[in-house]
């Protein structure tokens, strides 16, 4: 029997989540459903990333951001949320760090508060339910920048 030694480049790739520095990139993940927070941990971990918090609201993810100070590359933030929405903690979040990287969580039917989103700052969006493949793709892009 052929084992993974035999054949040691087949489906080798990088994990997307480590860095050019070689650690891994710091993810917040700001969204109300449980089920949502988990899913995209589990994409994100699985690909190395590290998951450095979790919020359920708006005003939670903004009280982390200020502690975290620099401590965060990069924040997946749900766009419909108690407390405060996902497009007010975008627009304070951006005025304390204009070169925050937020990717808006949506589900299909909020195009306006989607181009809102980009126009106060947002780098991407993507689209609940979630499809692992394409969450990966757009982070990749945003934290090289693209």
């Amino acid at each position: 029997m052929k084992t993974k030694m035999d054949f040691p480049s087949i489906n080798q790739k990088d994990p997307e989540g480590i860095g050019p520095n070689g650690k891994p990139y710091r993810v917040m993940i700001v969204d109300d459903s449980m089920f949502v927070k988990k899913q995209l941990g589990q994409i994100l971990t699985s690909e190395g990333f590290e998951v450095v918090a979790t919020a359920g609201t708006g005003k939670e993810a903004l009280e982390i951001y200020q502690e975290k100070k620099g401590g965060i590359d990069l924040v997946t933030m749900d766009i419909t949320m108690p407390v405060m929405d996902g497009v007010t903690a975008l627009e304070r979040i951006m005025a304390l760090d204009k070169d925050a990287k937020i990717i808006m969580v949506s589900a299909l039917g909020k195009q306006d508060l989607v181009k809102k989103s980009f126009m106060l700052g947002a780098k991407n969006y993507i689209v609940k339910p979630l499809d692992r493949k394409k969450v990966l793709e757009r982070i990749s892009r945003v934290l090289q920048g693209l």
